[in-house]
């Protein structure tokens, strides 16, 4: 049976098991983080799976990803949290949006946005070290006094207090903590008392328990994916999501010192098959990794030859019997003897979050 020509399998189940599992592990609510396509997954999808594994909110980076799933009948609490200079809040208001806030401009633009429906539901993020968005100690004062005043006069509803942990050592998450307990008291002797508090991520909300609060805000973990460098998947109970596979699109045998694909960086050392899979770095193949990343052809592991070019790249499978319409897997579930999306990070020198996320539009796909 032919392979599909390039396709991204995302097992939803899956999903939907490491939010269960991060679920009973953290103790606390789990807000399933989906931007950004749910990292490459498919955001809708696998925010329905998410919720089902029981997660009790979802969390974007913009409003444009937020109304995205409205409009696909996503109905649960969502919040979105970055957001362009002088952004209305007008659509997100009328669609239940919850919005994090990092600055006084943003604030007074969500208390402006309420109508008749009821006040805006707002998350105030502070920074707490990490030095991005967030509003700055210097004016936590301010900013907490007017989001007590909007949330007095019906405009605001204050739901969540947050911050971003850096994950850099043990000891810098503690005081990030500290910054993020300090903030707090700062917001209560302003009137504001929020429903709850967020600050750890994937990997605070497994290794960091005095971090995890109120709920986590679980990303990477969720599609089944290790934060750490030190630990698998499967060492943290969790399982890949995504299969990223293929169909040798051709075969041809090649004399020894046959040049392969641009520059000749690879030249075969002896008379051998080339195979030739129909991904490349405009379908979110790291061209990094080329001459190293892995992939699995009829259950043998081979490596990239050459480069990495815009829509597919080839694999010297040696005297290994391939044939065209054969099945090439380049990473998912590891435990299953296929590469882990990690090994194609080591291969590019990133990180397996960018990955699967870079995993582009023109690569279907299809749920399982």
């Amino acid at each position: 049976m032919t392979a599909a020509f390039r396709e991204a399998v995302i097992e939803m189940d899956a999903i939907a098991d490491n939010v269960r599992h991060l679920r009973r592990l953290s103790g606390t609510e789990l807000i399933a983080v989906v931007k950004a396509n749910a990292y490459g997954h498919g955001a809708a999808a696998a925010a329905v799976a998410a919720l089902s594994g029981g997660a009790s909110r979802l969390g974007v980076a913009d409003l444009t990803e937020a109304l995205d799933l409205r409009r696909q009948g996503i109905t649960a609490p969502l919040i979105a949290w970055l957001h362009e200079p002088g952004q209305r809040f007008d659509a997100a208001a009328a669609n239940q949006i919850e919005l994090g806030i990092s600055s006084f401009d943003q604030l007074e633009a969500a208390g402006a946005a309420a109508n008749s429906d009821g006040p805006v539901g707002v998350h105030l993020k502070v920074d707490t070290g990490l030095s991005r968005n967030g509003v700055a100690p210097a004016d936590w004062g301010r900013v907490f006094a007017e989001a007590a005043r909007l949330e007095r006069i019906g405009r605001l509803r204050i739901i969540g207090l947050f911050s971003h942990l850096a994950n850099t050592s043990a000891d810098d998450d503690h005081a990030a903590l500290a910054q993020f307990d300090e903030a707090t008291a700062a917001a209560a002797s302003a009137g504001v008392r929020p429903e709850i508090r967020h600050l750890a991520a994937t990997a605070a909300a497994i290794d960091r328990p005095a971090t995890r609060l109120d709920a986590v805000r679980v990303g990477v973990g969720i599609y089944g994916l290790s934060p750490f460098d030190d630990r698998s998947s499967a060492d943290l109970g969790l399982r890949p999501a995504m299969t990223l596979r293929a169909s040798v699109a051709a075969v041809r045998r090649v004399p020894a010192e046959a040049g392969v694909s641009y520059n000749y960086d690879y030249r075969t050392p002896r008379e051998t098959t080339l195979a030739l899979i129909p991904l490349g770095y405009a379908d979110g193949i790291a061209r990094q990794a080329s001459g190293r990343g892995p992939i699995v052809i009829n259950g043998r592991r081979f490596t990239v030859c050459g480069r990495v070019a815009m829509d597919q790249f080839v694999v010297d499978v040696g005297d290994t019997p391939v044939s065209v319409g054969d099945e090439a897997v380049l990473f998912g579930d590891p435990t299953l003897g296929v590469p882990a999306a990690t090994d194609w990070a080591d291969a590019a020198g990133t990180i397996n979050y960018d990955i699967v996320t870079r995993v582009g539009h023109r690569v279907p796909r299809r749920n399982a």
